[in-house]
């Protein structure tokens, strides 16, 4: 009779962790998506390594905030717009899912910009790509294929892993590095303001608090198994910083340097010229168009499901058109209106996925104002209400996007 080899507990624990990756890990790749990736480059090409202390400050503040929406989802099993319509009435449901669909909007846009710009890098016009891609994205997510597809757009993704080698390689200087990263800064440039607000806005979206908690809520996840969840969510939200760290810091090392500022696909790409040479246009459109096409898919879909959640209309891609009209139309409105302005002659397609972000931080307060308040009620989360360091530290961002956004519209009368 053969001896039956008993798996070591490390490796126990490590396929345990394996087994409930999912919003965090998905929520790191859209931290690196085609606005994540244009906002870095630009924010590294034009102010060098300046922009780091910025990444150490959202680490932290998308650590505790994608947490409280986790843990939401967990305590009460429902959704953001579900547990905001319950405890805040019609109105001010109505200005959220209102912001919400306006950052989201923006956003879905930036991403088939990305579609656009990665491929018009290789010498495809986007009035092929683009409507192309959006087809794409309707049929994976209608016939119910996503899933399948999702672990090679996330395996694309890891495209962006070719900014930490490719840093590696450029030997920066790490002591400045260092220093700018524990060194915070501020400046009344518009330009530098409007940077600091893109870079707040691609990081903790006010579309990832929503996702999380659904996504959370969706699983089934409970308080007895959260410990896990916490760990994916903790993880995934560091290690897309740590990326995007590296994606600053390349663009500092090769561009910046050179005085070259990233306004198109083509200088961004140039960064990854040390690892890759020639095929760097290649290496950049992979990653891009993997992440745009993952959040391009994520995006209208969860902004459908959320704001037919809000007011309790049908929902889900288990009705049919016809038992859920406003869903499929909110969901094929969004993808066709984002279409059409990204297909409009000569638009700045850089410009366009960096100021979107920028719009995702000045709307992102409304948002995290009302998961605060419910991670606080008692009637709602019990005894997992948040902790005293948790509500400093998210109250803390939030005063920190305040600040920056008043900042942002004072600054041409300061200057």
């Amino acid at each position: 009779m053969k001896r039956t080899r008993r798996i070591p507990a490390w490796l126990q624990r490590a396929l345990l962790y394996v087994s409930i990756l999912g919003p965090g890990l998905i929520t790191a790749s859209a931290d690196n998506d085609a606005p994540g990736i244009a906002t870095y480059s630009m924010a590294g090409s034009v102010f060098g390594y300046r922009f780091l202390w910025m990444i150490v400050v959202i680490t932290v503040g998308e650590v505790v905030v994608l947490e409280i929406a986790a843990r939401m989802g967990a305590v009460t099993g429902k959704g953001t717009a579900d547990l905001i319509r319950e405890r805040f009435g019609v109105r001010v449901t109505a200005f959220a899912m209102f912001c919400l669909l306006l950052a989201n909007l923006g956003t879905t846009v930036a991403q088939f910009a990305g579609v656009a710009a990665g491929t018009e890098l290789l010498g495809v016009s986007r009035y092929i790509t683009v409507p192309l891609a959006a087809l794409l994205v309707g049929f994976l997510v209608l016939r119910g294929t996503y899933d399948r597809v999702e672990k090679v757009l996330l395996l694309l993704c890891l495209a962006s892993l070719s900014y930490v080698i490719t840093a590696v390689i450029v030997r920066p200087p790490w002591g400045e590095v260092l220093r700018e990263a524990v060194t915070p800064a501020l400046s009344r440039d518009p330009e530098y303001i409007m940077a600091l607000l893109a870079t707040i806005g691609t990081t903790i979206a006010p579309w990832g608090i929503v996702y999380m908690q659904a996504s959370v809520a969706d699983k089934g996840v409970d308080m007895k198994r959260y410990h896990l969840t916490r760990l994916d969510v903790m993880f995934g939200a560091a290690w897309g910083n740590v990326v995007s760290a590296f994606v600053i810091i390349t663009a500092a090392a090769t561009l910046f340097v050179h005085g070259i500022h990233v306004e198109t696909a083509e200088h961004a790409a140039m960064a990854l010229e040390p690892l890759a040479g020639a095929g760097a246009r290649y290496l950049f459109t992979t990653g891009l168009l993997g992440a745009s096409l993952l959040a391009a898919s994520v995006l209208p879909l969860s902004t459908a499901y959320a704001i037919c959640e809000a007011f309790g209309w049908e929902r889900g891609l288990d009705q049919r058109s016809r038992e859920a009209p406003l869903f499929y139309g909110l969901y094929v409105g969004i993808i066709i209106l984002s279409v059409v302005v990204v297909l409009i002659p000569n638009l700045p397609l850089f410009p366009i996925m960096w100021l979107s972000q920028a719009l995702n931080a000045i709307l992102l307060p409304v948002v995290l104002v009302l998961a605060l308040r419910l991670a606080n009620n008692r009637r709602v989360m019990g005894a997992w209400v948040n902790s005293r360091l948790q509500n400093i530290l998210a109250w803390g961002m939030i005063g920190l996007i305040v600040l920056v956004t008043v900042l942002l519209f004072l600054s041409p009368v300061i200057n």
